[in-house]
């Protein structure tokens, strides 16, 4: 009878093993924090961090540029939310947008710093290449506001991207 009950018990450790187990979904599991570089259509971005809630996902980027020169700094900052409205184990579709500010000075001379404002709402396909790093491609409208003043709709898939490393 002890190697009965032995067994038994074995037998609902791995029961209950199975039973709780979650399969893992795009991004890991809900709660992860992704670090790594993301690009709006626009252009702006630079390094960026993600939370990934399960159901949706929502981030932010800094950049910074300084080129050889006098006074032509560039600064990059923005954030990001997507909803997921189809998820596997290895990718997601989602509708969202971002919103992003930059600082620069305009070739004209002199103290010329402009701010412009883009709103970006669209689409973004995330595909986890293994199951903590995802690539983003993202498509939409790009809406000028401030000294940015155009209206876009365009979306590239080899140069406005991201990739992010999950944890």
């Amino acid at each position: 009878m002890p190697r009965m009950q032995k067994t038994l018990l074995a037998a609902m450790i791995v029961f209950a093993s199975v039973a709780t187990a979650r399969t893992a979904s795009a991004g890991g599991l809900p709660g992860s924090i992704g670090v790594g570089a993301e690009f709006q259509i626009s252009g702006l971005g630079g390094l960026s961090v993600n939370y990934d809630a399960g159901k949706f996902h929502a981030g932010g980027f800094l950049g910074y540029f300084d080129p050889a020169g006098a006074d032509n700094s560039t600064i990059d900052v923005g954030g990001r939310f997507f909803y997921h409205l189809a998820s596997t184990a290895s990718a997601d579709f989602s509708l969202g947008g971002s919103l992003g500010f930059q600082s620069l000075n305009r070739p004209a001379g002199g103290n010329n710093r402009a701010t412009d404002v883009f709103l970006e709402p669209g689409f973004q396909i995330r595909a986890f290449v293994v199951p903590n790093v995802a690539l983003s491609f993202s498509g939409g409208f790009i809406i000028g506001a401030a000294d940015a003043s155009e209206l876009d709709v365009s979306g590239n898939v080899v140069a406005e991207a991201g990739v992010h490393y999950y944890f």
